[in-house]
């Protein structure tokens, strides 16, 4: 770790699942790695569909966020990934869920297949001040 690079660990997040940290703040950003709908006790896929596992997703996101000392109402982009995009207006409506009236900027991509079989994969980029004013996240 640098002074101007922090690795956040969350504990309240689901493992990573290969050499990555769930997220690195610099510069007062914090850039979060994607989140596959992992329950945190178990490692387990949760969610039958793609709006159920949208949900997950982003709980762990807020997970890590708060790990970090933000929240994902900070968000200024995130990125969703999902290998059925005739599934997007379902993931829309649990993501409307989580933003009020000023969401932050996005990009939905289709992608052919994600870790462990889930449908959708999201990561965020969020604000989050500088490592000395937000909090220990380690």
């Amino acid at each position: 770790m640098t002074a101007d690079r922090e690795i956040v660990v969350a504990a309240g997040a689901p493992p990573a699942i290969g050499p990555y940290s769930h997220a690195v703040r610099a510069d007062g950003l914090l850039f979060c790695s994607g989140q596959i709908p992992l329950d945190p006790a178990t490692g387990e896929i949760v969610g039958e569909t793609a709006a159920e596992q949208a949900r997950r997703c982003l709980e762990n996101l807020a997970a890590v966020c708060e790990a970090a000392g933000t929240s994902l109402a900070r968000a200024l982009r995130l990125t969703i990934y999902m290998t059925d995009l005739a599934e997007f207006a379902s993931v829309n409506e649990i993501y409307g869920s989580f933003f009020g009236e000023e969401p932050p900027a996005r990009v939905t991509v289709g992608v052919a297949a994600l870790p462990k079989g889930a449908y959708v994969e999201i990561d965020a980029i969020v604000a989050a001040g500088s490592a000395s004013t937000a909090g220990s996240a380690l």
